[in-house]
């Protein structure tokens, strides 16, 4: 896919997404990503002005937003200090309202799978939109879990039951928001999380270290410092939940909105994330999971790199709704 900006004769600006030619698994994600947002409607969803599918031409037109995605301010050096909690906590509730909208509110049920800060975009004023439903699946009224027979998504976000057995539900929506929580309270990639100079694997495991010694406010991102602290642990503990190993044991996002919203509802110890060192289920994917990985950053080795999801190993598949 290739990202550029327009302008209509009317002055309105307009974000396009372009599919590359001969791209048969974009041509899947394409019809996918049509359908779905040409139903859904909701403030913290990207708008999807139109498209056009014509002879080989492939294109999606979005509403402009001209604060780019939370992954360039959030891991951007010189972005990333323009990003007070006010503002961290608002990207937060905006990502909390679109997730229960697609999985409760709207005429649809809707997993999105690929829930990454370079698929949440930002406005002007810094409100956060759920981008890319290429991936997406519909879900029907009663529906609790689907089987996929190849993982989609990127790693470091997909939920242990997704990356290892392929089956996926609104709870890996959950594991996916709880990373990116935890992300936006510390600052750091969950892949590629250290604490000074010392590499201490990935953020959920820290987290969660941190929060049964005691010593949480030390995974608050330093830039945060004087900030009130309530409100940033407690964000830290619902992230912590939305991590857990067990599927059961994560909140919904109705539940977790009235979390945010609601200071008085107590919420539960969290047990141990997913791909902790001590964990039932191995840190490490299976050896089938990496070499699939494997092979897929070779292939994007000799691509054109995407400035939008840098350093970041995306799992797709050819899996026809």
């Amino acid at each position: 896919m290739i990202f550029f900006q327009r302008t209509f004769p009317n002055r309105q600006e307009v974000a396009v997404k372009r599919l590359s030619k001969g791209s048969s698994q974009g041509e899947v994600e394409f019809r996918n990503e049509v359908l779905l947002l040409a139903k859904l409607q909701h403030r913290n969803l990207v708008r999807l002005l139109g498209f056009c599918y014509e002879r080989e031409a492939r294109l999606l037109i979005y509403e402009f937003l001209p604060k780019s995605s939370l992954n360039n301010f959030l891991f951007d050096h010189n972005q990333h200090a323009q990003l007070s909690w006010g503002s961290r906590f608002n990207i937060i509730r905006g990502i909390v309202r679109g997730l229960i909208y697609l999985h409760e509110e709207s005429q649809l049920r809707i997993i999105h799978r690929d829930l990454k800060p370079s698929n949440i975009l930002l406005d002007a004023t810094m409100n956060a939109k759920i981008s890319d439903f290429g991936l997406a699946r519909l879900f029907a009224t009663d529906q609790t879990h689907d089987e996929t027979s190849k993982v989609a998504g990127t790693r470091g976000y997909l939920a242990p039951e997704y990356l290892l057995k392929k089956t996926f539900s609104a709870k890996s929506d959950v594991y996916s928001f709880g990373v990116i929580v935890l992300e936006v309270v510390s600052g750091q990639k969950n892949s590629r999380f250290h604490v000074g100079d010392d590499d201490d694997g990935d953020l959920t495991t820290y987290a969660w270290q941190s929060w049964n010694q005691g010593t949480a406010l030390n995974l608050i991102d330093p830039i945060l410092r004087g900030e009130p602290t309530s409100e940033i642990m407690r964000c830290i503990h619902i992230g912590l939940l939305c991590v857990q190993e067990d599927k059961a044991s994560r909140p919904t996002m109705a539940l977790v909105g009235d979390m945010l919203t609601n200071s008085s509802t107590t919420l539960p110890r969290p047990s141990k994330p997913a791909f902790f060192m001590q964990s039932t289920v191995n840190r490490d994917p299976p050896s089938s999971v990496n070499h699939n990985l494997e092979s897929i950053h070779s292939n994007q080795s000799n691509a054109k790199p995407d400035h939008s999801s840098r350093n970041e190993v995306s799992i797709t598949e050819l899996d026809p709704r």
